[in-house]
């Protein structure tokens, strides 16, 4: 009886250990992609034409995304399709993430190398302008097909 007890005392342990990890991965990447989300927030008010040109601004969220693309891909692990955060909200990630794993992190390495390249390329409003749609393409791209639908 003593044995049965220690058992299931180590199985309920080490179900909560991997519950942990699970929310552990789901609150980090959601950190991470919040993250994006506030860099980038001036720079969409800028395109607008709603908040004025600001070059730092600009390069300090390229620096942000290309630092996040390189963390997120690792995670998605596959025990993470479920849980949820910190917070208690469970993830809005897709199963299809999971189905097209390799599509999903070749979309973080284009975002990577994209925000690389608009660092040098975006030099100026006109430039910032001329890119910073297709750059901001590449995250819309990737929710529409990874991510839950906000409700």
């Amino acid at each position: 009886m003593k044995r049965f007890f220690s058992m299931a005392l180590a199985s309920v342990a080490a179900a909560s250990a991997a519950f942990a990890a699970v929310n552990a991965s789901v609150n980090e990447r959601r950190e991470h992609l919040s993250a994006i989300g506030k860099a980038v927030k001036e720079p969409v008010k800028m395109f607008k034409g709603d908040a004025p040109f600001d070059l730092a601004a600009v390069q300090a969220a390229l620096k942000t995304i290309k630092e996040k693309a390189v963390l997120l891909p690792k995670l998605f692990p596959d025990d993470s399709k479920e849980g949820e955060d910190n917070e208690g909200d469970k993830t809005e990630a897709l199963a299809a993430i999971w189905e097209n794993k390799a599509d999903f992190e070749g979309r973080f390495k284009k975002l990577g190398d994209a925000a690389t390249a608009a660092e040098t390329a975006m030099t100026d409003e006109a430039s910032f302008k001329a890119g910073f749609k297709e750059l901001m393409g590449n995250c819309s791209g990737c929710h529409k097909k990874y991510r839950e639908e906000e409700k």
